[in-house]
C-alpha cells in the first residue's frame, strides 16, 4: 500500500482531529507524538496495512502471538526485527485505542491472543523498536519510547479521536467525498 500523501484530505483530517483532541482533552501538545499517531491512523485505513506482516511461508499474520513469534525468530540487530516490533506496537495501539470493542473478538478464547495483554505487548514491542536509535531511526526512537511508557494514555487519546471523527458526518471535511470518489 502506498501511504496517503500529506496533503490528502483524510490525512489532514486525522492530523487536525488528533492535534485538537490531544491538546484539548489530554493537554498534550507534542507535535512529533501527534504526527506519529495521525500518520498511524492514515496508514491503518487499509486492511492490507493493518495485516501487512507475513510469516516465513508468506502467510498473512493476523494474531499478535504469531507476529511476536516471527519477530523473535529474526536476527535482533536487523531492520526487519525493528519493523516487526514497531508494527506490533502500532497494531495493538490501533485496536486498543481506536476500536477497543474489537478486542473481545481479537482475544476470544478461540484465538492465541486470548493469552496475551495487548497493552503490555504493545509497550514491550514499542520499547524493543525504540532501542534501534541509530541512523535512520534516531528521530523516531524517542517517540516509540514514549509510546511504550504512555501506551494507555495514547490509546485513550485515540479513543477520543475516534469519538471526535464520529461526530463529523461524512463529507464534513471540505472536499473529502470528491477526493475519495473522484
Amino acid at each position: 500500500m502506498v501511504p496517503l500523501p500529506t496533503n490528502h484530505p483524510l490525512r489532514r483530517m486525522f492530523a487536525g482531529l488528533t492535534e485538537q483532541t490531544f491538546i484539548r482533552t489530554l493537554g498534550i501538545g507534542d507535535p512529533p507524538l501527534v504526527d506519529y499517531l495521525s500518520a498511524l491512523l492514515s496508514r491503518f485505513i487499509h486492511l492490507d496495512t493493518i495485516y501487512r506482516l507475513r510469516g516465513a511461508h508468506g502467510k498473512r499474520l493476523e494474531e499478535v502471538v504469531d507476529m511476536v513469534f516471527e519477530a523473535e525468530a529474526l536476527p535482533p540487530e536487523g531492520r526487519t526485527c525493528r519493523e516487526y516490533h514497531r508494527h506490533i506496537g502500532d497494531f495493538t495501539l490501533f485496536w486498543t485505542g481506536v476500536y477497543p470493542e474489537m478486542l473481545r473478538r481479537l482475544c476470544s478464547v478461540l484465538s492465541k491472543d486470548h493469552f496475551i495483554d495487548y497493552c503490555e505487548q504493545g509497550k514491550r514491542s514499542y520499547y524493543i523498536a525504540s532501542t534501534f536509535d541509530g541512523d535512520p531511526y534516531r528521530e523516531e526512537a524517542p517517540i516509540l519510547r514514549r509510546l511504550s511508557k504512555e501506551f494507555e494514555l495514547c490509546a485513550y487519546g485515540l479513543t477520543q479521536v475516534r469519538l471526535e471523527w464520529e461526530r463529523h458526518p461524512p463529507g464534513a471535511v471540505e472536499g473529502i467525498n470528491r477526493k475519495i470518489v473522484g
